[in-house]
């Protein structure tokens, strides 16, 4: 097993000599090659404890996950701009590489919040939405058809192409929100949120992530949950670890490692403390039927944190 992951550890090193010596991260021929090869290496089912590791290779996961935040930036931006060129770009979503993957984690993610929520969320914010704000596309149109979703990004030019794939639909251009904020500067907007999702890459390193973590444990409202996005095992290359240790204010609910082509871990947690909740569920929550959910919810063995 060591053997093992010394050859993780060497093969991931090496991508990231080759990704860090790149003249550009914007989608070309070799990026994709060089991104989708880590990634794969990254997906190999590992037992591996990247905090164990040494200081100089910890020192590389963290650049390695600030080149793969760029990269995706890029990548987002890329499609977002092309999507946008079309008449009716939420027809054409397919055509992002990933988007599959986001189908999957989008439902992953509804049928981890549908355990713990007691009601339909009249309103949710996602902070770092980004220039293609998938995972507010995927679950404002297929799985919470009456949410109004709160889209926050730092950036304004990510925010302008966000809005501009969502400006001509009927339903979700009523429904879909955007915010040019640092989260940090938001306070007393955070408490009308029933759900606030947090992007993988909104917070690079523990201390940014534990700092923004702060912020939503002071400012939202009590009992409101919380949905992380980790990482675990090998994966862990990738994006940034929260250990649910770190999640100070709140109650962790659930941690979710997934085995198969999504990438992200995801977490649960809810404010404390934790009001009487009036509201039953709404037919719209009894209505869901996790049969149709195939192997994600075989594989929903969640860990139950106590």
């Amino acid at each position: 097993m060591v053997c093992e992951e010394e050859l993780l550890v060497e093969k991931v090193c090496e991508l990231y000599d080759k990704i860090s010596s790149l003249e550009t991260l914007k989608p070309c021929k070799n990026v994709d090659k060089l991104f989708t090869q880590l990634v794969l290496t990254c997906m190999l089912p590992s037992p591996i404890d990247v905090t164990k590791l040494s200081t100089s290779v910890q020192e590389i996961r963290s650049k390695l996950i600030r080149l793969c935040g760029e990269a995706e930036g890029h990548l987002e931006s890329h499609y977002s701009t092309i999507l946008g060129s079309y008449e009716n770009s939420l027809n054409h979503l397919h055509i992002f590489p990933y988007y599959s993957n986001y189908l999957k984690l989008a439902l992953l993610e509804f049928t981890i919040l549908n355990q713990h929520c007691t009601h339909v969320p009249s309103k949710i914010a996602f902070v770092g939405s980004g220039p293609l704000p998938l995972t507010s596309i995927v679950l404002a149109s297929n799985h919470l058809t009456t949410t109004t979703f709160h889209n926050y990004d730092i950036d304004p030019l990510a925010n302008s192409k966000a809005l501009g794939l969502v400006s001509s639909h009927p339903d979700l251009s009523k429904r879909m929100v955007f915010h040019t904020n640092d989260i940090l500067d938001v306070s007393n907007a955070l408490k009308d949120y029933d759900v606030v999702f947090l992007a993988a890459l909104v917070g690079m390193d523990i201390d940014e992530k534990n700092k923004i973590i702060d912020h939503l444990a002071k400012y939202m409202a009590p009992g409101a949950l919380l949905m992380l996005r980790s990482a675990h095992g090998a994966r862990a290359f990738l994006y940034p670890v929260v250990d649910p240790s770190d999640l100070r204010g709140f109650e962790v609910l659930s941690v979710f490692h997934p085995k198969d082509e999504v990438i992200n871990s995801v977490v649960i947690a809810r404010k404390y403390p934790m009001p009487m909740l009036q509201n039953k569920c709404s037919d719209e929550m009894q209505a869901f039927n996790p049969v149709n959910l195939g192997n994600v919810i075989d594989e929903l063995v969640i860990e139950e944190k106590l």
